[in-house]
């Protein structure tokens, strides 16, 4: 049986990636040490997540193991060696406020850890097909400098804008702007894993999410914009805005589209691509927008205040162009609107709530 190897697979992408292939018909293994958890604390535990997968799929295998340990990876892809027909790599440090607090340990995980994959891929598993859960961050604070217009709930770029039509594609630099420390470490992680494809001809491929997003994602004060706006939403917990009047605006991709996407490139793989993933024009919003659609969601209004501090280096207007990833693979469409993932994540949110009674 052909084996697909998954980390961080109690996460958000990674549980969505773990179902997907074990009705495939994959043995699925999963790597995850509820790292989360001590990023954001216990509310942001992925543990039931992984005992929800353990129960659903009998082909699929969890394994407490840290990416970082480098010993421990090689040993599991060596078990399972050219069985391993795909690399799903879901797991990461992903808060740019959490990385500046520890920015060695937000190193070792998301470019360390993506390096021991890359090479243990290489030695055991060479014709898999690698998939790595890059970022837009790895374009820092460089979509800051494109022309915006304030419109009554959002910013919006310039009508006659290259960009305009459909979003940020993969010719903007990233290079001479503002990361954040996160944003550094997932660039370091991203060329690796170009570097890999175009070196070694591991077939291997970064995509660059925007804001990914689904009802079983743990979110937390420091990540998951939408689904933790979803959880203060259930609760009437206080959310507070930061900056850019509440108007900056992200796409959202559920996290089914994102998987069908790494499906399409597993079963056609390239090395060494670089793809800008998200909810493009087809599914995106503002802070306003988002806060409004939970609260048609809910029927009641959300406990929300509002600061001027935005997050350094955050991104103001940010929509992905997808169009080189439809043009290579262009059976993949999106699927999921926005209003329904805004449905599920509150249909979740208040399942788990009843669930821990």
């Amino acid at each position: 049986m052909s084996v697909v190897v998954v980390t961080g697979s109690s996460g958000l992408i990674g549980s969505e990636a773990v179902a997907f292939f074990c009705e495939k018909g994959f043995d699925v293994v999963g790597l995850d040490n509820d790292m989360r958890a001590y990023f954001f604390g216990g509310e942001a535990s992925t543990a039931w997540n992984r005992e929800r997968l353990k129960k659903a799929y009998r082909n699929f295998t969890a394994h407490d193991v840290d990416i970082r340990d480098f010993g421990a990876v090689k040993a599991l892809f060596a078990r399972h060696g050219k069985a391993i027909s795909a690399v799903v790599h879901t797991a990461a440090q992903p808060s740019h406020d959490w990385a500046a607090r520890e920015p060695l340990t937000d190193f070792s995980v998301n470019a360390t850890g993506t390096l021991n994959l890359l090479e243990a891929t290489r030695l055991h598993a060479p014709e898999a097909a690698f998939v790595f859960t890059s970022t837009n961050k790895v374009y820092g604070d460089q979509p800051n400098i494109l022309p915006l217009v304030e419109l009554e709930t959002r910013w919006e770029l310039a009508p006659d804008h290259r960009y305009a039509a459909d979003g940020i594609d993969e010719t903007m630099s990233i290079d001479n702007t503002l990361h954040s420390v996160f944003g550094a470490s997932k660039v370091a992680a991203d060329v690796m894993v170009q570097e890999y494809g175009r070196y070694f001809g591991l077939r291997s491929a970064c995509f660059r999410g925007g804001c990914l997003t689904g009802p079983h994602h743990a979110g937390a004060k420091l990540h998951g914009f939408l689904a933790y706006l979803g959880k203060c939403a259930v609760t009437g917990e206080p959310y507070t805005v930061l900056g850019y009047k509440g108007k900056q605006v992200r796409d959202n991709i559920h996290s089914a589209d994102l998987v069908d996407a790494f499906w399409a490139f597993i079963q056609a793989p390239r090395s060494g691509e670089v793809y800008n993933m998200g909810g493009g024009r087809f599914a995106n919003c503002s802070m306003l927008e988002a806060i409004a659609l939970f609260e048609r969601a809910t029927g009641r209004p959300m406990n929300w205040t509002y600061s001027d501090d935005n997050r350094t280096g955050d991104h103001i207007w940010w929509i992905s162009d997808t169009g080189k990833f439809e043009e290579h693979y262009p059976a993949w469409k999106r699927r999921v609107t926005l209003e329904e993932t805004v449905s599920e994540i509150v249909d979740a949110v208040s399942q788990r709530r009843l669930n821990a009674g």
